[in-house]
């Protein structure tokens, strides 16, 4: 099967969002992640009913799917990264209103599921209250995604309460397994913190994989690289994506490279297209 390829938007912030979607579009990926901050669409700004309104109408123009992100830097607070989350001690309420936010506009969008992290712990708590916060906060959010028909896809994060695949998983089997709750799969985190390759990994949690962000990245270090300059078997990581029948976005996820964002998309774009066609090589290739 062919895989279909986006590009998260995190990295063309210094682009207009209807300049970002047109470039993207333009270089012939299928879709994009977007990112709900200030930069191309603010949950908190005046309006927002019509700039999603305005978003859907350029991402059908485009013919471009979407996947909604929620992994703002500073979309709730000015002074802190990433905070509050949904396992800190206070603000943990401001965290579950992002993605209740979240979840309408990927409704509206027609994004099939809001990704999310579970955050870091405060310093001196016991993991134990840590993940009975975070277990609350999934629970509380999904009589809302059961409403709209959205999923709630959790990504480990390298340092985060949920860093690994197990983690993840180990919260689905807390919360009873609930069908609304899945996983977003960050390939170069495979590489950066788990053991075994990315493929034998994304196989093992193939059934709940719900979303996918694709990168390069080097064993112990959660810097997120253009392909080719890390670890990452990337034909191995699209063949295990296509074994187990993903059919969503397979987005490249380069925050820290804003400042070269179309070349470096078209140059991704090439480079997943290479690997993809190492998966499943044509009769001459295979003949040489």
């Amino acid at each position: 099967m062919s895989l279909r390829f986006g590009y998260g938007l995190n990295g063309f912030t210094d682009h207009r969002l209807p300049d970002a979607l047109a470039v993207v579009a333009g270089l012939g990926y299928d879709g994009v992640a977007l990112t709900l901050d200030h930069a191309h669409l603010d949950p908190f700004g005046p309006g927002l009913a019509g700039r999603v309104a305005e978003a859907a109408r350029l991402l059908s123009g485009h013919g471009l799917d979407v996947m909604v992100e929620t992994g703002g830097r500073y979309v709730l607070d000015p002074w802190r990264k990433h905070h509050p989350t949904l396992v800190s001690d206070e603000g943990r309420e401001r965290r579950l209103k992002l993605l209740r936010i979240a979840l309408r506009v990927a409704a509206d969008l027609g994004s099939p599921a809001v990704s999310f992290w579970s955050g870091t712990g405060p310093e001196g708590v016991a993991r134990e209250t840590l993940l009975q916060r975070l277990d609350a906060g999934v629970e509380a959010l999904l009589p809302l995604a059961d409403e709209l028909g959205v999923d709630l896809a959790l990504e480990p994060e390298p340092g985060m309460v949920v860093e690994r695949l197990q983690d993840a998983v180990d919260v689905r089997s807390r919360l009873g397994e609930p069908d609304r709750l899945r996983l977003t799969v960050d390939v170069g985190h495979l590489r950066c913190n788990e053991e075994g390759a990315p493929g034998d990994l994304i196989r093992s949690v193939g059934p709940l994989v719900r979303n996918v962000q694709i990168d390069d990245m080097r064993r112990g270090t959660h810097e997120h690289l253009p392909f080719g300059e890390g670890e990452v078997d990337l034909p191995g990581a699209l063949a295990a994506l296509q074994d187990i029948g993903f059919g969503g976005l397979v987005a490249v996820e380069l925050p820290r490279h804003t400042h070269m964002a179309p070349a470096l998309a078209a140059a991704s774009l090439d480079a997943l297209r290479a690997a993809e066609r190492q998966t499943h090589p044509t009769d001459e290739e295979v003949t040489r």
